[in-house]
């Protein structure tokens, strides 16, 4: 299983455009079979940070996930486009 977080940082004025991106990624992305979890956050501390938490089967369906209709769309199309920052973090699971 592929486990990682990306943390991206927007302007204050974007946030709408960006939480309507968010959702429409979260529901593309939670019905493909290779998805495990996909959770959006907006950090309290900091409501132009998002962060979001992936978990996929395999390499293959994130691969798979990159090459969707929604991610074109929403993650390149809009989240890509007005980004000032992006950070991914891979993770290994403990147990």
């Amino acid at each position: 299983m592929l486990s990682f977080t990306v943390r991206m940082r927007f302007d204050e004025a974007d946030h709408e455009a960006i939480e309507g991106a968010l959702k429409a990624l979260t529901t593309g992305s939670r019905a493909e079979p290779g998805c495990v979890s996909y959770i959006c956050h907006f950090l309290e501390s900091d409501p132009n940070t998002v962060f979001i938490y992936e978990q996929y089967k395999d390499s293959a369906a994130l691969d798979e996930h990159k090459a969707t209709s929604h991610f074109s769309e929403f993650a390149v199309g809009v989240l890509y486009q007005r980004m000032k920052e992006r950070v991914v973090e891979n993770l290994t699971a403990v147990a």
